[in-house]
C-alpha cells in the first residue's frame, strides 16, 4: 500500500512530523507550542490524544493494506507529566492484528525520553468487500 499523504488538514494543523511509517511501528514528533496549549499553559491533553489515534490509524492501515480501511472504535489516553515547551515524539507499535480489529499502544516522550503520556486504540478493520 502506498503511503498517503499525510502533511495537510488536521496533521499540519498540529504539525505532526512522521519520522517513520511502517506496518509495524509509527514515529512522530512535534513541537509543543502555545496554539496547542490548555489554559493553564501546557499540552492540552486533546493534543496527545490525537497523536495517539494518528500514529494507530496509520499504522493500523498500513498494516491492513488493500484489504481495507481502518476505523477507531476506542481511544483512551492516559496524560502522565505536564509539559509547556519541546518536541516530543510518539512511538506507536501494535499489541494485537486480528481478522476485524487491532490493538495499537502509543508512548510519547519529551527530549530526556521521560514518559509524559501514553495510550492504546483500538481499530476496526472493515474490509473492502
Amino acid at each position: 500500500m502506498e503511503m498517503p499523504d499525510l502533511t495537510g488538514g488536521f496533521v499540519a494543523l498540529l504539525g505532526l512530523k512522521f519520522e517513520e511509517a511502517s506496518a509495524d511501528r509509527v514515529v512522530i514528533s512535534w513541537q509543543v507550542r502555545p496554539e496547542l496549549h490548555q489554559p493553564f499553559g501546557i499540552q492540552h491533553g486533546g493534543v496527545y490524544c490525537s497523536v495517539v489515534e494518528t500514529a494507530a490509524s496509520v499504522g493500523g492501515s498500513l498494516w491492513l493494506a488493500d484489504r481495507g480501511t481502518v476505523v477507531g472504535v476506542s481511544n483512551q489516553t492516559d496524560f502522565l507529566r505536564a509539559v509547556r515547551d519541546g518536541e516530543l515524539t510518539a512511538v506507536g507499535t501494535p499489541v494485537h492484528r486480528g481478522r476485524s480489529q487491532q490493538l495499537w499502544q502509543v508512548e510519547i516522550t519529551d527530549a530526556d525520553e521521560r514518559l509524559v503520556a501514553r495510550g492504546q486504540v483500538r481499530l476496526q478493520n472493515l474490509s473492502r468487500d
